[in-house]
C-alpha cells in the first residue's frame, strides 16, 4: 500500500464547485483508503495499491463521472511531497513574497513552462524536479505576476496546478499520517 497526495486542478474556481465532503463520498467507490481532503481547494491524501498513473486515471474518471466536468489531477507519492517541500529554496512565510509550487503530471510540459518562465523578466523560478517548479510572487500581486499569467495559459491546464508552499506543508503533514 502506497500513500499519495492528489492535487485537483481548477476546483472551486471558474464555476466548478465541489464540496470536499461530496468529493470524499464520491471516492468511496474507488480503490483508495484513508481518504482525507484538505482545505477547500482540492487537496487529497490517500492510500492505494495502485501505481501513481493508475491513481490519476481512477481519480479523474471518478470526478468526471460524479461531477460532470473535464477533470485533471496531479498525483505525487507522499514521500515525494516531503522531499519537494524540503528542497524548496524559498520561504513559506514572508511579508513581501509568497512561494508557490507548480505541480505537473507531464514532465515535458513542465520543462517547457520552466524554459518560458526563466525567459521572463523579474521571475524567480527554480525547478525542484521533473514534476515541480517553485517560484516567488509579490505579496498581493500573485495573479498579476508574470509567471502566474504564463502558467494560467490554457495549454497548461490539463497537466499543471499550483499550490502555495504553506498548503504543500499541510499536505505533507497529512500524508505522513497515512
Amino acid at each position: 500500500m502506497s500513500s499519495y497526495a492528489v492535487f485537483l486542478r481548477g476546483v472551486n474556481v471558474g464555476g466548478i464547485t465541489i464540496k470536499m465532503a461530496e468529493l470524499k463520498e464520491a471516492l468511496k467507490g474507488c480503490p483508495f483508503s484513508g481518504v482525507k481532503t484538505l482545505l477547500a481547494s482540492g487537496n487529497v491524501v490517500l492510500s492505494s495499491q495502485l501505481s501513481p498513473a493508475d491513481v490519476k486515471e481512477e481519480f479523474e474518471a471518478c470526478l468526471r463521472e460524479r461531477f460532470g466536468y473535464d477533470a485533471w489531477v496531479v498525483v505525487l507519492a507522499a514521500d515525494r511531497v516531503g522531499e519537494l517541500v524540503a528542497a524548496c529554496p524559498y520561504p513559506a512565510d514572508d511579508e513581501s513574497t509568497h512561494t508557490y509550487l507548480t505541480l505537473g503530471s507531464d514532465a515535458g510540459v513542465l520543462a517547457e513552462l520552466y524554459e518560458a518562465g526563466t525567459a521572463l523578466d523579474g521571475v524567480e523560478l527554480t525547478s525542484l524536479g521533473p514534476e515541480v517548479l517553485a517560484w516567488l510572487a509579490p505579496a498581493g500581486g500573485t495573479l498579476q505576476s508574470p509567471f502566474s499569467k504564463l502558467s494560467a495559459k490554457p495549454k497548461y491546464k490539463a497537466s499543471t496546478t499550483t499550490r502555495n508552499l504553506r498548503t504543500m506543508i499541510k499536505v505533507r503533514d497529512a500524508a505522513a499520517l497515512l
